[in-house]
């Protein structure tokens, strides 16, 4: 009982670090605006595309082709007495070097919504839910031959959580709840949802614990907007099976319908490997907002 004690306050604690450092950044309030109730919807899609190619070039290279297809959505209602918040994103990408055939460079579906009950201050109790999971079949790949490792809900990462949120301005809300977390598979168990430790091979996995999510969103220097979104789940066994999620992107809008971006994840899962996962990808493409 002590030890898990220790492991809740050490969870907490690294919760109220987020806090105190958001609380730095964000120093001043901003003044309070009259709400307007009701929904409000946004849905963007972008484009990005890259060729090069090579005819008796006496310096060399490899023809490459590359492309990527990114939509975002946003629902959220807006009452006196509730908010209910939906995004959605969609990614899918190839890309092919020289004679090498095409292989998949970003693959993802992502679904979140949380209802929030108001009780008139800063810190709300909310209900929330997550998805995520990929269109088509991953693989790894060798210098002869690939290997299929993850395909369409193959896992599938799913949670459920309750608690109380705090959004002291719109650029800032951060949340903490008890969370159920599932991870689905059917091909692939290992090493996403199977336990090495015994016999039975487990396609699904499920956890209780703790869950933070924090979102954060500030206008830079020249026009570049910073959107990050953090997210630790405990299972309160141990500080080594804190999963980590960070999400940061930094985009620019360089004309009506051009935009570039960059994109870091900074991943950490000890079921799936015991060193952190990183991911950058730098794009400039078309961007168009439909809603």
């Amino acid at each position: 009982m002590w030890i898990m004690m220790r492991r809740f306050c050490i969870f907490v604690g690294m919760i109220g670090l987020i806090l105190i450092a958001s609380g730095l950044v964000l120093a001043q309030e901003a003044e309070k605006q009259q709400p307007e109730y009701g929904w409000q919807k946004e849905l963007i899609g972008g484009l990005n595309f890259t060729q090069t190619a090579f005819d008796n070039w006496a310096q060399g290279g490899e023809n490459t082709l590359a492309w990527q297809i990114n939509v975002n959505g946003k629902a959220a209602r807006d009452e006196k007495k509730y908010k209910w918040d939906s995004a959605g994103k969609i990614s899918y990408g190839m890309a092919k070097l020289g004679d090498i055939e095409s292989r998949k460079s970003v693959d993802e579906i992502r679904l979140e919504s949380v209802f929030t009950y108001l009780l008139g201050t800063y810190v709300n109790p909310y209900v929330a839910a997550s998805g995520e999971t990929q269109f088509t079949t991953g693989y790894e790949y060798t210098d002869d031959s690939k290997v299929e490792m993850s395909n369409i809900l193959d896992p599938g990462y799913f949670s459920q959580s309750a608690g109380f949120g705090y959004e002291p301005v719109d650029e800032f809300k951060t949340r903490l709840g008890f969370a159920l977390k599932e991870t689905i598979t059917r091909d692939y168990p290992a090493p996403y949802a199977d336990d090495p430790e015994t016999e039975e091979v487990e396609k699904i996995k499920a956890e209780a614990g703790l869950e933070s999510v924090t979102d954060f969103s500030k206008s830079l220097i020249g026009g570049i907007l910073l959107t990050s979104k953090l997210e630790l789940f405990s299972n309160l066994k141990g500080l080594d099976e804190i999963d980590v999620r960070w999400d940061n992107i930094f985009s620019a809008k360089i004309s009506k319908y051009i935009d570039v971006s960059l994109n870091i994840k900074l991943f950490y899962d000890s079921d799936i490997s015991t060193e952190r996962q990183l991911k950058q990808a730098l794009t400039i493409g078309l961007t168009y907002l439909f809603l």
